[in-house]
């Protein structure tokens, strides 16, 4: 029945259309190098989500969002949706989140430690624009960027907006905005609450794996001269969350909703708050100041408790000139981020770790006739501090500094309105992050060196007025990319470089209108990953599969609009089994499982209210995150399905 669906779907793909006259696909510009240009003049493979069709998938959070929607490859942390691990080109279920920079109105969500960016704090209600950059984007963003980078811009909202929606498994879902916006001033404000009671059985304290997420946010946006614009920005999120415990194989196979054991607990808290100005000098040139703020906190509550405070400040000063032919962006970054870390460990450890990051970059795009070029080059020190304050280890504080450089080439050529190719060369870095300095469980470990990736792009873009298709193709070398191997056959392991992997793939892209009432799309992505050589294996490792990274992901949307206000939605998301995080030597007895969900989402509008109906995994495949042998994290592995309503006012 699942391959049926699946089959039927991409049949519809691939069917000969009937258009209507007046049927159109939108234009789609792009700016996250910070030039707004139409996405087929770009030199860069780009992927965008606009608030069209981010209402038209039905989904009711980001995370749901990006997983049924994108070529992401985007999972629970082990269990934990607030949090998402992010495999983008090959990167790895595991250590994918921390090769991708994600943004938020320009304000970064990295961790310099190994927490995830929180994605549960962006309310998918709020989200204008989603832009996906592919092997590109580390001149304008730089550390961590060797994949890419996901940047998330919000709505300058108007009037109010009031949506709720509940399920099963104790799923709700509200969210409230307001918003007005007059000659010289714009405001407004957002409520968010996110939460369930968990789809496992209760653990021996009686407990699910529940999760709660509150989120406020309120800007306000002053324009007192036609060339100054004066902006302010706070953001509060408020998260608790309870992890499952691995499974073995035959207890996942016999229910995967076991509890093994007591949940660990995580409060997770951060207070976001940002200043900016953008002066327009000449209808030219522009200058763009903009300060970052933020304090997190997270608690763990489980067999050794550890608290941990960390507190983000940065700077952006920008400026940028263009003309119709000729843009150049020239900019200076600054990052100063320090972890105050309490853990139970036999017993109390405690020590304060810095990162600090300091940049300048500038990008150039040139365009003539057909042509478009761009070049562009990041200098980037990163500083590491390391303190302890109460440590039975005994490790003295020490110290580290690195200087890095990006930079990036690219082409493209118009051969006509609806075809274009395009081809970037770029070259990127990751830094450790300070987690990376310690042994796990264990004192200090040492400073990696960071890792450094060559990633060639190749694409082509053809839209028409009924039909949107990219394809791209790329190849990535890389020097000491940052990995965790285990030790033995265990969860604990060693932080170190894999002296010299590749990767490479091939990304399809197509959004087909098929007629007035009958849209689809599908998203596939074929990737390898390969380790060439690794010392500290002993040779073990070399020629192998990285491990946690599917070959083949496919995303199939059909949106049919069977009614004049209503539309239905059908999701397929399929990747295909990986070797287990922990297996480097691609031979352990049990792989990584088939991800497998077919979701449904049904809409129905009358006047300014809307009416909405979704199922997630309608046919129940258990998914799963597997490790190693007998180590098996279970996700998205139940039915779940909501009802609400949205009001706009």
């Amino acid at each position: 029945m699942k391959k049926k669906v699946l089959y039927s779907v991409i049949a519809t793909l691939f069917t000969s259309p009937v258009f209507a006259e007046d049927l159109e696909v939108d234009t789609v510009t792009v700016k996250s190098s910070g030039f707004e240009r139409k996405d087929t003049e770009t030199t860069y493979a780009s992927e965008i989500h606009t608030s069209k069709q981010i209402e038209a998938s039905g989904a009711s959070t980001l995370y749901d969002y990006l997983a049924q929607q994108s070529s992401l490859n985007i999972s629970p942390n082990t269990g934990n949706k607030a949090t998402p691990a992010i495999n983008l080109r090959g990167y790895g279920n595991e250590n994918g989140y921390q090769n991708v920079v994600i943004t938020v109105d320009g304000q970064r969500l990295n961790n310099i430690d190994l927490q995830p960016a929180l994605l549960a704090g962006i309310p998918l209600s709020n989200i204008d624009r989603i832009e996906i950059s592919k092997g590109s984007g580390s001149v304008r963003y730089g550390d961590g960027a060797t994949a890419g980078a996901i940047q998330i811009y919000t709505k300058s909202k108007t009037g109010v907006t009031v949506s709720t929606s509940w399920g099963n498994y104790g799923q709700k879902n509200h969210y409230a905005s307001a918003g007005l916006s007059e000659e010289k001033i714009d405001l407004s404000m957002s409520l968010a609450h996110d939460s369930y009671d968990g789809f496992s059985k209760k653990d021996d304290t009686g407990h699910h794996d529940q999760f709660t997420s509150n989120t406020q946010n309120a800007k306000v946006r002053l324009k007192p001269t036609d060339s100054l614009r004066v902006s302010a920005e706070a953001t509060s999120s408020r998260n608790d969350i309870r992890y499952v415990n691995p499974l073995s194989k035959a207890v996942f196979d016999r229910n995967p909703k076991t509890a093994v054991g007591t949940y660990p607990d995580q409060a997770f808290d951060t207070n976001q708050w940002r200043l900016g100005a953008e002066w327009d000098i000449s209808e030219q040139l522009q200058l763009r100041a903009t300060h970052f703020n933020e304090d997190k906190f997270s608690e763990f509550v489980s067999s050794t408790p550890s608290t941990a405070n960390s507190i983000y400040k940065s700077n952006e000063i920008v400026l940028r000139y263009q003309t119709d032919s000729l843009k150049v962006l020239g900019g200076y970054q600054n990052f100063d981020g320090e972890r105050k870390r309490w853990s139970d460990f036999g017993s109390i450890t405690s020590d304060v770790t810095t990162k600090k990051n300091e940049a300048t970059f500038i990008q150039t795009e040139y365009l003539v006739n057909q042509w478009t070029f761009s070049a562009g080059a990041r200098n980037e020190s990163v500083r590491y501090n390391f303190r302890p304050v109460i440590n039975p280890f005994s490790t003295a504080a020490t110290k580290e500094r690195e200087h890095l450089d990006a930079w990036d080439i690219g082409v493209n050529y118009r051969f006509s309105q609806e075809l274009s190719v395009f081809s970037n060369y770029n070259q990127a870095y990751q830094a450790p992050d300070i987690d990376r300095l310690f042994g796990f469980g264990f004192g200090f470990n040492g400073f990696l060196t960071p890792a450094k990736v060559k990633t060639l792009n190749l694409g082509l873009n053809h839209s028409t007025t009924s039909n949107r298709l990219k394809v791209s193709a790329f190849h990535a070398n890389l020097d000491d990319e940052i990995f965790l191997i285990p030790t033995g056959f265990t969860q604990a392991g060693t932080n170190t470089n894999l002296d010299k992997t590749h990767k490479y793939g091939l990304e399809i892209q197509d959004y087909y209108q098929i007629n007035s009432q009958l849209a689809a799309s599908i998203i596939y992505n074929y990737v390898r990953a390969k380790i060439d050589r690794e010392s500290n294996g002993g040779g073990a490792f070399n020629g192998k599969d990285l491990p946690g990274v599917p070959k083949h992901n496919l995303v199939a949307n059909l949106n049919w609009k069977f009614y004049p206000k209503a539309s239905l939605n059908l999701n397929h998301t399929w990747r295909s089994s990986a070797y287990a995080f922990n297996d480097f030597t691609n031979n352990y007895n049990q792989k990584q499982g088939i991800y497998s969900s077919t979701n449904l989402t049904v809409n129905y509008q009358y006047s300014q209210f809307t009416l909405f109906a979704g199922v997630n995994n309608l046919f129940e495949h258990k998914n799963s995150i597997q490790v190693q042998d007998n180590v098996i994290y279970p996700i998205d592995f139940v039915r779940t399905w909501r009802v609400g309503f949205r009001a706009d006012f």
